[in-house]
C-alpha cells in the first residue's frame, strides 16, 4: 500500500513548488465546492502553515540580518538606500493610481453596517510615535511578537558590534544562518499543502455571496492593485534598470504573490521572498534588510485600500472633494501605508485617521471598515499579494541597477 501512495506521488512531488501550489488551490475550489464540511476539516493544514510560517519568519531575519552585517566586508557595497527609495516611489504612485481611480470610477456605500471593534490611530504623528516605539521593544518580546521593526534594530546592532569580533563567532553566526534558512525551506515546501487547507476552509466559510454586494468597490479595489502590478511597478523597474521588466515582474509574482495571497501576511511570507531572492541571486546583503523591512514600510496596495475607501465613504456622504486634498490623501496614505504591520486586515484601522481629512466622524468611519472586513477575503489577500511581491521586485531592480551601473 504505501509503495503505491509512493509510486502515485512521486511524479507530483517531481513538479516544481508553483505548480504544486496550483493543484493545491484547484483541489481546495473543488473540495469546497463538492462538500463544504469536509473542506472545514482540512483547515487545520492552512493553519500549521501559516503558523509554522510566523513562528520561523522572526528567529530567521534576526539571524540573517546580524549574520549579514557580522560577516560584509569593508568597502563591499549594499543598495538599501536604493531600495528605499523604490519602496517610497511605488507607495505614492500606488495612492496616486487609486486617486484617480476613484475619480473615473466614483463608488458609493450603504452605510447600514454594524460597528467594529478596534482603536484606529488618531493621525499621523501617533503612527510614527508607534513605530519609534516599537523600534526600542524588548529584543525577546519582538522575537515573541513578531515586531520586525524592534528585529531589525536589534539585528543591525548585534551585526556591527560583532563585525569586530573573532572570525570563528562570526562564522557560526553564518552557519546558524544556514541552519534557520534549511528550516524555512522544509516549511516552505509544505505550501501546496497549507495553501490547499486555506483555499477550502474560506471558500468553505465566506463563498462569494457576500462579495456580490460590494461588487463595484471590489473592483476598483483590485483594479487598481493589478494597474499597478502589471503597469507602474513595471515602469519605475524599467526606469531604474533600463530593461524589459515583464520577466523579472511575472517571476516575483509567480514565486511570492501566490503564497502572500493566501497567507494574506506580509510577515509571514518573508521567509519566501528570502528564498526567492536567493534564487535570482540577489546581493545577499542587500535582501536580508530590504525584504524584512519591506514587509513592514512598503504598502503600496495598503495605501490603494485606505484610498479608495476613504473617498468612497466622501462619495456617499455626498463630500466635496477637490484634486489637491486627494492629493493630500495620497501623501497621507502613504505615509499611514508605512505604519501597517505586516499581518491580514492591517490597513483597514487606518481609514478612520484618513476619513478625518474630510470631516467624516469615526462612528461612520468605522463603518465603512466594517464594510472593509467584508471584503477582505479577496481584498486583504490581492493587497499583500501586491506588498509582498514589490518587496522582492524593487529589491531585484535595486541590485540590477546597481550592477549595470558598476559594468
Amino acid at each position: 500500500m504505501i509503495a503505491t501512495v509512493q509510486n502515485l506521488s512521486r511524479p507530483l512531488l517531481r513538479l516544481g513548488l508553483i505548480p504544486q501550489i496550483a493543484i493545491g488551490i484547484v483541489c481546495g475550489i473543488l473540495l469546497a465546492s463538492v462538500s463544504p464540511e469536509a473542506a472545514q476539516s482540512v483547515s487545520l493544514l492552512g493553519q500549521l502553515f501559516i503558523s509554522a510560517l510566523k513562528a520561523v519568519a522572526p528567529i530567521l531575519v534576526f539571524i540573517l540580518v546580524a549574520a549579514a552585517i557580522a560577516s560584509h566586508k569593508q568597502g563591499q557595497p549594499t543598495h538599501i538606500r536604493s531600495v528605499l527609495i523604490l519602496y517610497l516611489i511605488g507607495t505614492l504612485t500606488a495612492a496616486l493610481v487609486a486617486v484617480v481611480a476613484s475619480f473615473v470610477f466614483p463608488t458609493t456605500l450603504a452605510l447600514d453596517m454594524p460597528e467594529v471593534s478596534g482603536n484606529p490611530p488618531g493621525g499621523i504623528v501617533e503612527i510614527l510615535r508607534n513605530l519609534l516605539l516599537n523600534a526600542v521593544a524588548n529584543p525577546v518580546s519582538a522575537l515573541m511578537e513578531g515586531n520586525f521593526i524592534a528585529i531589525l534594530v536589534w539585528a543591525i546592532g548585534l551585526g556591527l558590534m560583532l563585525r569586530q569580533a573573532k572570525e570563528s563567532s562570526r562564522t557560526m553566526l553564518t552557519d546558524l544562518s544556514d541552519a534557520v534558512s534549511n528550516i524555512v525551506r522544509i516549511v516552505i515546501r509544505f505550501a501546496p499543502l497549507g495553501i490547499f487547507g486555506l483555499v477550502a476552509n474560506t471558500l468553505a466559510e465566506s463563498g462569494l455571496g457576500a462579495l456580490l454586494d460590494y461588487g463595484h468597490l471590489l473592483m476598483v479595489i483590485v483594479g487598481c492593485m493589478l494597474f499597478v502590478a502589471l503597469v507602474t511597478n513595471p515602469l519605475i523597474v524599467y526606469w531604474q534598470t533600463r530593461r524589459n521588466p515583464y520577466p523579472l515582474v511575472f517571476t516575483c509574482l509567480r514565486g511570492s504573490a501566490i503564497t502572500a495571497f493566501f497567507t494574506r501576511s506580509s510577515a509571514a511570507n518573508i521567509p519566501v521572498n528570502l528564498e526567492l531572492c536567493k534564487r535570482l541571486k540577489l546581493h545577499a546583503d542587500t535582501y536580508a534588510i530590504s525584504i524584512p523591512l519591506g514587509a513592514t514600510i512598503n504598502m503600496c496596495g495598503a495605501a490603494i485600500t485606505i484610498t479608495v475607501i476613504t473617498l468612497s465613504a466622501a462619495h456617499t456622504l455626498g463630500i466635496g472633494v477637490d484634486f489637491p486634498t486627494a492629493l493630500l490623501l495620497c501623501i497621507v496614505s502613504a505615509l499611514a501605508a508605512c505604519g501597517v504591520s505586516g499581518v491580514a486586515g492591517g490597513s483597514l484601522l487606518l481609514i478612520p485617521m484618513a476619513s478625518n481629512l474630510f470631516g467624516i466622524s469615526t462612528d461612520v468611519a468605522m463603518q465603512v471598515v466594517a464594510i472593509g472586513f467584508v471584503i477582505s477575503v479577496v481584498q486583504d489577500s490581492t493587497e499583500t499579494a501586491l506588498n509582498s511581491s514589490t518587496d522582492v521586485l524593487f529589491t531585484a531592480a535595486a541590485c540590477q541597477s546597481e550592477e549595470n551601473q558598476q559594468a
